[in-house]
């Protein structure tokens, strides 16, 4: 499994395990659980991510 140096928590998680945490690098972003950082990890571009962040900002904008 690779390993990820740079883990960021999302600002809006309370304390708990319910929390995203974001790694990224030029070519990919990952995408874990703080609950259980070491299983699955979820990888995108980071067009895509940047999209999936403009929607739900978006959303929450309108919503």
């Amino acid at each position: 499994m690779p390993t990820y140096d740079h883990w960021q928590k999302s600002s809006y998680c309370a304390q708990g395990d319910s929390c995203l945490h974001v790694a990224a690098s030029n070519s990919t972003v990952s995408l874990t659980e703080s609950g259980d950082p070491t299983g699955a990890i979820l990888q995108t571009t980071p067009a895509a991510w940047a999209a999936l962040v403009r929607a739900v900002k978006e959303n929450r904008a309108h919503g």
